[in-house]
């Protein structure tokens, strides 16, 4: 189960991001987390920890986040030791949030099917409660960096009801929380990408 209730009052609240073998870069978009905790404890009243902690896919530590961001353009491999522990942290009540960079697909559907196997990603609708927090996507994902022409798509793993993992797909949301001068985004759309993410911290700490 979720260890964050025996966070002690005078902690503040950490997200992480997941550390991934096989190769992919999963450092990826440096500045990306720290930029969307100062956009949600600014516009959403959290109170979250300034800087992200980096959580290894079969750490038991895991546990103490509520919130796990996992990106990347590459390869990516979990041993049936990781897997396991991935299922059971989302099952317990944990989030994962898979933002492609643009290249991570093929390897992310493979390796969810280890974690999930009786499970598909399915495209959620664009009246689905993640795109409708403080912030209304009446048309689904903001697009926030072309690739291949592909609308961006958010697609959804749900165990028992639950929603327990979000993939933002053909989107590149962390790359609009980067900072500015890294992709040079029109501020729109970096508010778009910011917005988003904030929906999507907002839903994983209050869905039931």
């Amino acid at each position: 189960m979720l260890l964050v209730g025996k966070v002690s009052a005078q902690q503040q609240l950490k997200i992480a991001k997941l550390k991934y073998n096989g190769g992919g870069d999963w450092y990826a978009n440096k500045t990306a987390l720290p930029n969307l905790i100062n956009f949600c404890n600014k516009h959403l009243g959290t109170k979250l920890h300034p800087e992200e902690n980096i959580i290894e896919t079969g750490s038991s530590d895991i546990f103490l986040y509520p919130y796990v961001y996992m990106t990347g353009h590459g390869n990516v491999n979990f041993n049936n030791q990781e897997a396991q522990n991935l299922r059971q942290y989302l099952i317990s009540g944990g989030f994962l949030h898979i933002d492609d960079n643009y290249g991570l697909d093929p390897f992310v559907r493979l390796e969810m099917k280890k974690v999930f196997p009786e499970l598909e990603f399915v495209e959620l609708p664009f009246n689905h409660p993640i795109y409708h927090q403080k912030f209304h996507f009446n048309n689904g994902l903001p697009k926030i960096h072309e690739h291949d022409g592909k609308p961006a798509q958010g697609f959804g793993l749900v165990y028992q009801g639950r929603l327990v993992c979000f993939y933002s797909y053909e989107s590149d949301l962390g790359n609009g929380w980067e900072d500015q001068h890294i992709h040079n985004d029109p501020e729109t759309l970096r508010q778009q990408a910011l917005q988003m993410g904030a929906n999507i911290i907002t839903f994983c700490f209050t869905q039931d």
